[in-house]
């Protein structure tokens, strides 16, 4: 390999290009898991709602030859296994770590199986036209982070804009704030008027279609196709970043930009040929996962209530 190669412009451009690409899905199924344990709820199997939604993006893509129909159509599908899992979770009052992981198990198996009966099995597998990218003027000729940055697909910029709205959304407010409250101290909350299994199933749905929509970024944005486990654990990379970004939409953005990095990364190495077994460089984000969430295990930044069924007194 030449070391040239590593130290070049175009090298670290296309990096940082694919560090933000990498980074998208892993955010907004962050930014969706903020909403939902703000609440109260933890949704372990948001894994399974992106693999739904990737799976629906695509089959709505590709039969109706409409981006945003797909897009819609994956929100609507992890919102759907986000209300399957909020009614056996909030009404029924099951163990949500528990479900979360049947869910994902669930999700796994139809997706599969969903692929197989619309699609067949067949060697040239259907593909899709990825997304283009669009240029902002000026911006994009700037040297390096220029291309890197500024010419990525209108879905990219939409997450980027998501995280002052998210911010807003839960810190300036009521909505946000009762949304708040619900997970952290539900008694009390419901003592002040707050509807607290409206607010959880709230937090529940937004979490629901961001990971939908997430899902619906790898089939149309990065791939232009389904695979089986798309997601590729993506769901559970979420779940660390909320905790490493304390419950926090800009925190949770730096967080997913750096597991992007170590994504963009590994795969970048690989393709200049960089004389390390592929299998090390493949396992990279999911060592630093490990990792973080070692560093990360004993902070208290956790909404009080979370994981904690609450059922009103008068039912």
């Amino acid at each position: 390999m030449d070391v040239d190669i590593l130290t070049g412009s175009m090298f670290w451009t296309s990096v940082i290009a694919a560090t933000v690409r990498m980074a998208v899905p892993i955010y907004l199924a962050g930014l969706g898991e903020i909403f939902c344990e703000r609440a109260g709820v933890l949704n372990i199997g948001i894994e399974g709602q992106m693999l739904t939604g990737a799976l629906a993006a695509f089959f709505a893509t590709y039969y109706s030859g409409s981006v945003l129909t797909g897009m819609l159509a994956g929100a609507l599908a992890g919102l759907a296994m986000a209300l399957l899992l909020g009614f056996l979770c909030i009404k029924r009052q099951l163990d949500q770590t528990t479900i979360g992981v049947l869910l994902n198990i669930f999700c796994l198996g139809l997706t599969s199986f969903s692929y197989r009966v619309i699609f067949g099995i067949s060697a040239t597998p259907p593909t899709i036209p990825p997304l283009a990218a669009v240029s902002i003027p000026f911006l994009s000729n700037i040297p390096v982070l220029g291309p890197a940055l500024f010419q990525q697909n209108l879905f990219v910029y939409a997450a980027l804009i998501s995280v002052p709205a998210a911010y807003w959304l839960l810190f300036r407010t009521s909505l946000g704030l009762d949304l708040r409250a619900a997970g952290e101290n539900p008694r009390a909350a419901e003592t002040m008027g707050v509807n607290v299994v409206a607010m959880r199933y709230l937090g529940l749905c937004l979490c629901g279609a961001l990971a939908g929509l997430a899902g619906a970024f790898l089939s149309l944005a990065l791939l232009g196709r389904f695979v089986d486990n798309i997601t590729a654990g993506r769901g559970f990379i979420a779940l660390a970043i909320v905790i490493f970004g304390c419950w926090k939409p800009h925190r949770v953005l730096g967080a997913a930009l750096l597991f992007g990095f170590a994504e963009a990364l590994q795969l970048r190495l690989q393709a200049v040929g960089m004389n390390i077994p592929y299998q090390f460089m493949l396992m990279f984000p999911y060592v630093l996962t490990i990792i973080v969430l070692a560093m990360t295990s004993r902070r208290t930044f956790a909404p009080a209530a979370l994981g904690q069924p609450y059922a009103r007194e008068n039912e």
